[in-house]
């Protein structure tokens, strides 16, 4: 299965690649109300650099870990997953100029819900909506903060505004 969101934020890609390599980026993008854990954070997202995530499917913790596979800054980074809840995963995160001043922060995913085209069958729907819902918020969350130059860290948003 695969899904993809795209959205035009008004800032270089070098700014929307810096404030999804800040440390805290997983935190400041996950959605209110998702009971999600960082329980390692990577210090960087270059290949090799691994996350682990505790996370709740109801109320059954399932620890998710994964791997950073590809590190093109400031165009491309990509994880898959190492263990957790998807028979498959693999996630692309693009940010491409879009000649007129602005980026467009792409991302794009490839998974399968764990037990074959029964989970598929069962679940495709579902976590297609939960996607859908989860990278809605993150993206609207990216273009508000890099816009406005607020990373949402200590410091302000050095570094986060548009004009790299």
């Amino acid at each position: 299965m695969k899904f993809v969101m795209e959205t035009r934020i008004a800032a270089s890609p070098s700014a929307l690649f810096a404030f999804h390599e800040a440390p805290g980026a997983l935190e400041r993008l996950t959605p209110p109300g998702e009971r999600i854990e960082v329980i390692e954070d990577p210090k960087s997202l270059r290949v090799g650099s691994r996350v682990t995530l505790k996370m709740w499917m109801g109320p059954v913790p399932v620890i998710w870990i994964a791997e950073h596979t590809e590190y093109a800054p400031p165009h491309l980074f990509a994880d898959r997953q190492v263990k957790g809840p998807f028979a498959k995963w693999y996630h692309r995160h693009r940010f491409v100029d879009d000649g007129a001043g602005g980026t467009l922060l792409r991302d794009e995913i490839e998974f399968e819900p764990p037990l074959g085209i029964l989970g598929a069958t069962l679940a495709g729907n579902a976590l297609r909506a939960k996607l859908e819902k989860t990278f809605a918020y993150r993206h609207a969350k990216t273009k508000e903060m890099v816009e406005s130059g607020s990373s949402g860290l200590d410091g302000g948003g050095e570094g986060f505004t548009g004009t790299e």
